[in-house]
């Protein structure tokens, strides 16, 4: 078997592997009609500010609004949000990613789809949901933010509701895109900069959510 043969059973075990997770992706989330996805740091501790509001924020959007609330699985934020949708008796999913240093799934994921591609859990994380929460995080916040800020953008995917929790965390981030990218650079537009929601606001949040239309892709 010469090289080139091997290259191309190797890209098509992986084109393979890579339609099979998307085939169970698309199929496990369709089963829920509504849903928010929440973003953040899995350091963060239970005893944070930020976890007992995700927690808070995602039983009320649980309870009030009878939504799924949907996150990576792992712990931190996403456990926050898992609890406070498994508490309120609605719906807590996970979207967990296969990783070298295994990362438990939270006790409050009630059921979970695995993933070795991140790129395939972040199209998961983002399809078809009602609204994006974005609590601070690190890097692959920052990955999962600007992504799916790209997608609204461009209008690959309706204008949905991305809200950023957390003025002392985003609004440096912000002074940078404006003063950076859209004054200095002009490589945004005014309007870019519109595209997402700044709040500590609880019941901004949950208007912003309540007033979200249900997707229909």
């Amino acid at each position: 078997m010469n090289e080139n043969t091997q290259n191309n059973q190797t890209a098509e075990t992986r084109i393979t592997e890579i339609n099979d997770e998307f085939k169970r992706g698309f199929a496990f989330i369709k089963n829920y009609e509504k849903s928010a996805s929440f973003f953040g740091s899995a350091r963060t501790k239970e005893d944070s500010d930020n976890y007992k509001f995700a927690y808070k924020l995602a039983k009320r959007i649980s309870e009030e609004l009878k939504y799924t609330i949907v996150t990576g699985g792992g712990p931190g934020i996403m456990e926050a949000a898992n609890k406070g949708a498994f508490d309120s008796g609605g719906n807590s999913l996970g979207m967990t990613i296969k990783l070298p240093r295994e990362q438990a799934v939270n006790p409050y994921v009630q059921k979970s789809e695995e993933f070795y591609y991140f790129f395939v859990r972040k199209v998961m994380l983002s399809f078809s949901a009602e609204a994006y929460i974005f609590f601070p995080g690190g890097f692959g916040t920052m990955d999962e933010f600007f992504e799916i800020l790209t997608l609204v953008q461009t209008h690959k995917i309706p204008q949905v509701p991305i809200i950023l929790v957390g003025k002392e965390y985003w609004e440096p981030l912000e002074n940078y895109l404006k003063q950076h990218l859209l004054d200095e650079h002009k490589a945004i537009g005014v309007n870019d900069l519109k595209l997402y929601t700044i709040t500590d606001d609880e019941e901004e949040i949950m208007k912003i959510v309540r007033e979200a239309p249900i997707r229909k892709e």
